[in-house]
């Protein structure tokens, strides 16, 4: 034996191996993790929650309706100050056609909503390091579109006979709103901002900063469809669009997208592309 050797006790025990993590500890542990996914059911109460306090919260303002006339005029006149394009003319390029009114209908009814809840399923499931920070932006965006629908109610432009527009849906079909005396689940007089302008612009903004496809700047089409489609229904000023971009602006301002990590892949998935972005949050 050397002398440099210790000899062995018999009654020492060799230091245990670390017991391996159970799937419940390592959920929590990415959980806290910036950019970690969090648990499902967890994020759908929260998702759900926060959908049901703002939809409450419009209809705080339903009841302003001189308020919201008023408003409706002045924004008119604004745009006219302003030599914004008129609405008319961009309703008056699908009055030729009846299926082409019905397919921009269909669009303002049926695409907004459903196309949403897509993109943040996608997101959580394809790209959990950007999830957290997706899903802060629309909190975001909505909260401070509930502000200003609280704060400025306005009829949309169907329903002020000075733009000249009609109500495509109500005439045509398929229609969205009832009579706004009696409409108990949406806020007709909250017009600004556009949540379907802004929302739109969110989910091309999470695709194009997600992908590094070089197709994928075509996911642009989606608000500008958007914003063609709520003005030609006569849903939506152009300042309903340009002030929600103009807060979705400031809200990525304020809430910088994940840095990617050297090695990591944006995804989570083995062989997915890094982000594109370079800022960082914490989750």
């Amino acid at each position: 034996m050397s002398l440099v050797e210790q000899p062995h006790h018999p009654d020492e025990t060799p230091p245990r191996p670390p017991e391996p993590e159970r799937p419940d500890q390592a959920a929590r542990r990415n959980e806290k993790k910036p950019g970690g996914r969090p648990r499902p059911v967890r994020e759908l109460a929260l998702i759900l929650g926060l959908f049901g306090l703002y939809k409450l919260g419009r209809l705080f303002s339903s009841d302003r309706v001189t308020d919201a006339f008023a408003n409706a005029r002045d924004i008119w006149d604004l745009e006219r100050t302003l030599y914004l394009p008129d609405e008319a003319a961009v309703q008056q390029a699908i009055l030729h056609s009846e299926a082409l009114i019905h397919l921009v209908n269909g669009y303002y009814a049926a695409v907004h909503f459903p196309a949403t809840v897509l993109f943040l399923l996608w997101i959580y499931l394809r790209r959990p390091a950007h999830y957290r920070w997706i899903r802060r932006v629309l909190v975001g965006l909505t909260a401070a579109a509930l502000a200003l629908h609280l704060l400025v109610p306005l009829a949309p432009p169907r329903m002020l006979p000075a733009t000249g527009l009609i109500d495509t849906a109500a005439r045509y079909g398929p229609a969205v709103y009832g009579a706004p005396e009696s409409d108990m689940i949406a806020n007709q007089y909250a017009a600004m901002p556009s949540l379907h302008i802004g929302w739109a612009a969110v989910i091309a903004l999470g695709l194009v900063v997600t992908s590094r496809t070089r197709w994928r700047w075509l996911w642009l089409l989606h608000p500008v469809t958007t914003i063609a489609v709520v003005v030609a229904t006569a849903n939506h000023y152009w300042l309903d669009g340009i002030v929600a971009l103009a807060l979705l602006s400031i809200t990525v301002l304020l809430l910088r997208p994940p840095a990617a990590t050297p090695g990591v892949p944006a995804s989570g998935a083995p062989g997915s592309a890094p982000s594109v972005s370079s800022s960082s949050t914490t989750g």
